[in-house]
């Protein structure tokens, strides 16, 4: 199958050739006429007579700057009151956004468009959309073009696309209608002159579907693109139309309000409030009569479609007539405030929805965005608090996300702790600068350095121009760093072919307590996997181990779920199909599974209400013996933390509560729950099992498959055993209840008795002397992790197979790093501090030219001591203090000689 780039490409041909089959009618009736660009070779659509399509490269710019066509101006708030409105009129339900975490998505991270809340399901016509047709004011973040904001004036990272949606069958379906409603919204809402839109035609492509679009511009900036998702290409090159037909239109929201302002940039219109702030922390004033000249000129900036950055820019300054570098000091630190502004707002919108900036996966991306932000606030020497930016944004965005301002306390934890570990990570470079620019450094290296340790590409750039060194940094660099962060990987999962078989009638939901049953034999598969007509073993799913237990007298072993068939793999089959044969479930195995299936819901319900609302569940894991519950966290649990959990958790068990399980239509449960119901993942079903727990200080709402008790009190006892951070930003714990829990204990009790029969000591004391063995182990460990660190960070330091250095240690620490690190072409002098002397080793490899015990002798004499040895290992010692930087840095010169 062709590729969605490749499709596009394919059918626009098509498409450009036969307008009056693939374009709505409608345009010719509104008396817009075909013309065909002779810049760009686009066709387009327009009421007057033009021979350019409007974009901004074909017309000269944005030329809506001071001169907007726009007689209806709005603010920010504004617009959508009125977009939503003239929407509302023509028989569109506004509908409430969608988290921007898209959590019932297995391929994407974040929405990056507001169909994005309606692909697979609503799409694919397996889910009835919340209201059709719909508008929506969808938050969405993109991270394929970073470097450009703050530049273009129309490129952000985190924005609202105002989505108009509609999910119909053919003859019902109406892209004429559609378009006219978006007009009205252009001339009656913003109130622009029809004569001042311009209708381009395109092709749009995506996961194999595809269609017409029409982008709406007007002087030189797109603000809308009206996708008629309609066809669906196949393996011959040919296509089909789709059963349902969506029409898929995104409103540049901010660019509509810019536009109807038209004074300032999009960033002054967009982040008001934000940017006043900015202006007022910094000092800066802008030169306004000289953005307002470069500002129709701003959209060439794009470092994505251009080779060569700096001729635009010079390009431009000529436009303007102005100097390129009086253009640039004043442009980029401007860039740099709506950077910022633009990053702020997104790390608020990412977090509060139950993001969490880390090194993996899509919070890799939020750590870029603040980490750059950072890195620009440093660049200028602007003292600047994010978190105080980030409530500044959510109460200016109080009338349209409300929800932003509910968790203001953990997104500055957060960004707190991020900027602790943004502290740690620069410190930890300076060795790792030194040693990288002594090589060729190239954009590759950049890239790993960023990857792997999170060095931020200036830093290097600086480093290097102190050496006397140039390096040049892309100016598409994140855009570089996070395109390969952006999808989540599949994972390719075995499958079995079950076609021609009926679905099994699955009763462990509603018989959750019966241990036996009679089904009829449908299919046997390889000997001993069996296919029945209906079933009460559990299914592996969900991280939940599977029933086991008997089919007659064959030994289930695992069972599994292919479609809507499930498939038990037996020891042996001594049965036959079309036998009717007697199933019975290992119930002690099935109550214990189903105690910690219910224990991660309370945990998880316990560890949010203790922790905040950023915490979601990632991967579980459920045995008889243990659950492990993955959650997202910034940082390691204090030992209080975890106790608090615990207790809370134990608290909804003494609650003695009945735990709801209902089935509920998709939309109807979101609608209901919000999108928490996805703590668990992805689940494709139109129908959603719906668990509900009662907390003792919470509510647990999950859409889960896993088998549950009825009562919280069937649970147990429930001990959080451990926690450990698996990855960056994810903490596991290990969880057990029921009879694991009272085993937990009883092994806990032997392990004491042991530990009371070996320190010789019983009661209250044992414990303190444990805490005084462990002290003395977690000490001799620390160190020897100490000298590993340290001998690590030394060899990235030689320098032509040199390294001369001062550390802490006496004479027999500086042979032991010398061992470690010496060679046959390698020279090394080492300077100890320890008791008020200066100790000197060194050693050089028998490929080498230097005779070391010379070189001792005369290092040590100059440091008012002596030393000396054979050509290849010396020691000595001296006492001047003072000389020592100066006698190192001479060393080093004359070894390099």
């Amino acid at each position: 199958m062709s590729s969605d780039k490749e499709l596009k490409e394919i059918f626009r041909k098509e498409f450009s050739n036969n307008p009056e089959k693939y374009y709505p009618s409608v345009m010719k009736d509104l008396g817009f006429k075909r013309h065909h660009c002779t810049n760009c070779g686009k066709n387009f659509w327009s009421i007057s007579d033009r021979n350019k399509c409007g974009d901004a490269s074909c017309s000269g710019g944005f030329l809506f700057i001071n001169n907007t066509p726009a007689k209806h101006k709005m603010d920010y708030i504004q617009l959508w009151k009125n977009f939503s409105s003239i929407m509302e009129k023509q028989g569109y339900t506004p509908v409430k956004r969608v988290p921007i975490i898209a959590r019932w998505r297995d391929d994407l991270f974040f929405v990056e468009a507001s169909i994005d809340a309606f692909i697979p399901y609503v799409v694919n016509g397996e889910v009835e959309p919340p209201a059709n047709p719909l508008v929506v004011p969808q938050l969405a973040v993109r991270f394929n073009d970073i470097d450009n904001v703050g530049i273009t004036g129309s490129h952000n990272t985190c924005f609202i696309m105002a989505g108009q949606h509609a999910f119909y069958p053919p003859e019902k379906y109406k892209p004429n209608d559609y378009l006219q409603h978006l007009l009205k919204w252009f001339t009656d809402g913003m109130k622009i002159p029809i004569n001042e839109i311009i209708l381009h035609e395109d092709v749009w492509a995506g996961s194999g579907n595809f269609g017409p679009s029409i982008e709406v511009f007007s002087r030189g900036i797109e603000l809308g693109n009206q996708v008629y998702m309609q066809y669906r290409s196949q393996e011959d090159g040919k296509y089909t139309d789709l059963p349902l037909k969506v029409l898929d239109m995104g409103l540049g929201y901010e660019r509509n309000v810019w536009f109807s302002n038209a004074t300032s940039t999009s960033y002054e219109t967009t982040f008001p409030a934000v940017v006043k702030k900015l202006y007022s922390i910094t000092g800066l004033k802008p030169d306004h009569d000289l953005v307002v000249k470069f500002l129709p000129f701003a959209s060439f900036l794009n470092a994505d479609e251009v080779d060569d950055i700096n001729k635009v820019w010079h390009d431009i300054a000529k436009k303007i007539q102005t100097d390129v570098s009086i253009l640039k000091e004043t442009v980029m630190p401007l860039s740099a405030i709506y950077s910022i502004a633009d990053h702020t707002r997104a790390l608020l919108v990412a977090i509060s929805d139950g993001g969490l900036p880390s090194n993996v996966g899509g919070g890799y991306n939020l750590r870029v965005i603040l980490r750059r932000a950072m890195s620009l606030a440093e660049k200028y020497g602007w003292d600047i608090d994010f978190t105080n930016l980030c409530e500044e944004h959510a109460r200016y965005l109080k009338p349209l996300f409300p929800e932003l301002q509910e968790n203001m306390k953990e997104v500055g934890e957060i960004l707190e702790n991020e900027k602790k570990k943004y502290e740690i990570a620069k410190q930890k470079s300076t060795a790792i600068i030194e040693s990288s620019i002594k090589k060729d450094v190239d954009i590759k290296k950049l890239i790993a350095l960023y990857d792997s340790h999170g060095i931020p590409p200036q830093l290097i750039v600086e480093e290097a121009k102190k050496k006397g060194m140039k390096i040049v940094l892309p100016d598409n660099f994140f855009a570089l760093v996070t395109e390969k962060h952006r999808k989540a990987e599949k994972k390719a999962k075995h499958v079995m072919d079950v076609s021609g078989l009926p679905a099994t009638e699955i009763r462990y939901y509603d018989l959750p307590y019966k241990t036996d049953i009679n089904a009829k034999v449908l299919k046997i598969v390889d000997k001993n996997k069996v296919v029945l007509d209906r079933t009460i073993f559990y299914p592996e799913s969900g991280g939940q181990e599977s029933d086991t237990g008997l089919i007659n007298n064959c030994k289930v072993l695992s069972v599994q779920r292919f479609g809507k068939v499930i498939v038990h793999s037996a020891d042996k089959a001594d049965f036959n199909e079309g036998d009717e044969v007697e199933c019975k479930i290992d119930w002690p195995r099935r109550l214990q599974l189903s105690q910690h299936h219910t224990a991660v819901h309370v945990v998880n319900g316990a560890a949010r209400a203790v922790l905040g609302k950023h915490i979601w569940q990632g991967g579980t894991h459920k045995s008889e013996e243990k659950a492990t519950l993955d959650i997202s966290h910034y940082e390691q649990l204090t030992d209080e933390q975890l106790l608090q959990i615990e207790k809370l958790a134990n608290k909804t068990v003494r609650k003695s509560a009945d735990i709801s399980r209902n089935v509920m239509n998709r939309i109807d449960a979101e609608q209901k729950y919000g999108m928490l119901i996805y703590q668990g993942g992805v689940i494709p079903h139109k129908q959603l099992r719906i668990i509900e727990i009662p907390g003792a200080e919470y509510k647990d709402v999950e859409a889960c498959g896993g088998t549950h008790l009825e009562n919280t009190h069937e649970i147990g006892k429930i001990i959080i055993a451990n926690s450990e951070r698996i990855q960056d930003g994810v903490i596991r714990l290990i969880i057990v209840a029921g009879k694991a829990a009272e085993k937990y204990m009883e092994d806990q009790n032997k392990i004491l008795t042991e530990i009371e029969e070996i320190t010789g000591v019983k009661g209250e004391n044992t414990v303190k002397v444990s805490a005084e063995l462990f002290g003395l182990w977690k000490k001799s460990k620390k160190q020897a992790k100490s000298r590993h660190e340290n001998i690590i960070g030394l060899a990235n330091n030689f320098l032509d197979g040199i390294l001369v250095e001062k550390i802490e240690g006496d004479i027999q620490a500086l042979k032991n790093v010398s061992q470690t690190l010496s060679g046959n072409d390698k020279v090394i002098v080492l300077f100890g501090i320890k008791d008020k002397k200066i100790n000197v080793f060194g050693s050089a490899g028998s490929a080498t030219s230097i005779d070391i015990g010379k070189k001792i002798g005369e290092t040590c004499a100059m440091l008012g001591g002596k030393g000396g040895g054979s050509k290849h290992v010396a020691q000595g010692f001296g006492i001047d203090f003072d000389k020592l930087d100066e006698v190192i840095e001479r060393l080093k010169g004359n070894l390099r000689k």
